[in-house]
């Protein structure tokens, strides 16, 4: 009897153990970190405007930040390079790993705004502090239309498609967890009093991709904001979008809860701008203008379908690493020279992709210079002599910023820079702060008429801003393109 009691004592407490660990497994968060962890101490926009740089979390997107024939555009991209400028401060972007990262981030990471066209929702508002509308728009329902949609006859495609949301009662919907489709879903299914079964998919999945899985008839059903499915049918007509899901929804920014300032500078920026038409014409480059949208999602340089920043990049690859330069900083460095059009012309008479002139594409055997193979060819073994010029710089970056500002106008230029900062007792051999500064002198009297310089003036602020340009877009680059 004494042996049966302590059977059963030992499988009530391993069955009490068993069930501990299933009740705390299931109050865990999605996000690999325990919701437990207490959130951030936020800084608020004083402390944003006593460091100068505002940090924003977004995801890459068709509309949020993406890189196009070589450019980062999006709309929120757009909005906030004009945001970070009315603060005064410079916009650093920071990518999530996925949408469901980005108010985690927001509250427990060193992020100050998350801007993501994210739908206001009661639960978020839980999270986060949101700001005025961006936008409206409503959800819709995403399905794919019969192969041969185009030959049927009208009433036998409508039999094919759902035209009521009622109608998936009984049905299954694939949906991103996590995300306002998701609660939608929940919502519409005790609204119409029936089930709709929702297959949930991983947050790692962008709308676009999940859309993509509709087309590819790898699920039934999906749910979208209807401006992100119309850019979608633009690029997939096969796509139907015309059942709506919900009523109007908001489109916001999201700051942390305790970010009260930040939040009221944003608002009034957002006032401002919405009373301009700079702001309607953004919205309408990336929603409403099917052609540019068509052109756009349809292009070879569209890198987050094709993960390239030009459709040169096995060229650039090849030749980048004959100079052990990462290819992505010799496409950024070819974008700021012809923005990689093979033809392009300048007013000095260099041409093509690098931009060469007459004399140096002689010297180095470049006979057509509009040719791409021979333009990326002869660009990097100049690149490669001028590097070797500068064999005394140690640090290979500062070493970098000084041959690409000898690329751009000209090494002896580049060389009296180098004189005259030593000369103010600044260090030669370093570009930021030091050599870069002298070089923006070259374009004043005092400067370039100092004895120590051979050569005289030059417009400093070209070679400046092209070495600036060329680290800022790659800094784009690195964060797209693997």
């Amino acid at each position: 009897m004494l042996k049966s009691i302590q059977t059963t004592l030992i499988f009530t407490a391993n069955l009490f153990l068993i069930l501990s660990i299933l009740i705390l497994s299931s109050c865990q968060s999605d996000h690999p970190k325990s919701k437990e962890q207490k959130p951030k101490v936020s800084r608020d926009l004083e402390e944003i405007k006593k460091e100068g740089v505002l940090r924003v979390s977004t995801t890459y997107s068709s509309t949020s930040y993406f890189l196009y024939r070589g450019e980062p555009m999006g709309f929120e991209y757009e909005l906030l390079e004009r945001f970070a400028e009315y603060l005064g401060v410079e916009l650093e972007i920071n990518i999530a790993q996925d949408i469901d990262s980005l108010i985690y981030n927001l509250n427990y990471s060193d992020i100050d705004l998350v801007a993501h066209g994210l739908t206001i929702t009661s639960e978020r508002k839980k999270r986060a502090a949101f700001t005025d509308y961006l936008y409206y728009t409503n959800q819709v329902l995403v399905q794919r239309q019969p192969d041969d949609w185009r030959t049927m006859k009208w009433s036998t495609l409508q039999r094919h498609l759902i035209h009521d949301a009622i109608e998936l009662i009984g049905d299954t919907v694939s949906v991103r967890k996590n995300s306002a489709y998701l609660h939608r879903l929940k919502n519409l299914s005790r609204e119409i009093g029936g089930t709709i079964f929702i297959d949930t998919l991983e947050g790692n999945f962008s709308t676009d991709e999940i859309i993509e899985m509709v087309v590819d008839k790898k699920i039934k059903y999906t749910v979208a904001d209807k401006n992100i499915a119309s850019i979608n049918k633009a690029y997939y007509p096969i796509l139907n979008i015309k059942v709506p899901i919900s009523f109007s929804q908001r489109i916001a920014w999201a700051v942390s809860s305790n970010s009260n300032n930040l939040l009221k500078a944003a608002n009034d920026w957002l006032k401002e701008a919405k009373n301009e038409v700079d702001y309607f014409v953004i919205y309408n480059k990336y929603f409403k203008n099917s052609r540019s949208i068509r052109k756009r999602v349809k292009s070879d340089f569209f890198s987050l379908n094709k993960n390239q920043i030009s459709k040169y990049d096995k060229l650039i690859k090849k030749h980048a690493a004959k100079i052990n330069w990462d290819w992505r900083l010799l496409a950024s460095l070819i974008y700021q020279e012809s923005r990689f059009k093979p033809k392009a012309a300048s007013w000095a008479k260099a041409k093509g992709l690098m931009q060469i002139m007459p004399a140096t594409a002689k010297e180095l055997g470049v006979t057509d210079r509009t040719d791409p193979e021979q333009s990326i060819r002869g660009g990097t073994e100049y690149l490669k002599i001028l590097w070797n010029r500068f064999d005394e710089i140690q640090d290979s970056l500062q070493r970098i910023k000084f041959t690409m500002a000898s690329y751009n106008c000209g090494i002896n230029h580049v060389i009296d820079a180098q004189k005259l900062a030593e000369k103010h007792g600044n260090e030669k051999f370093t570009w930021d702060d030091n050599v870069d500064k002298m070089l923006l002198n070259l374009s004043y009297p005092k400067y370039f008429n100092d004895p120590v310089v051979k050569y005289g003036y030059v417009k400093g602020a070209e070679p400046y801003t092209y070495v600036e340009q060329i680290f800022e877009r790659y800094e784009h680059y690195k964060k797209f393109i693997n």
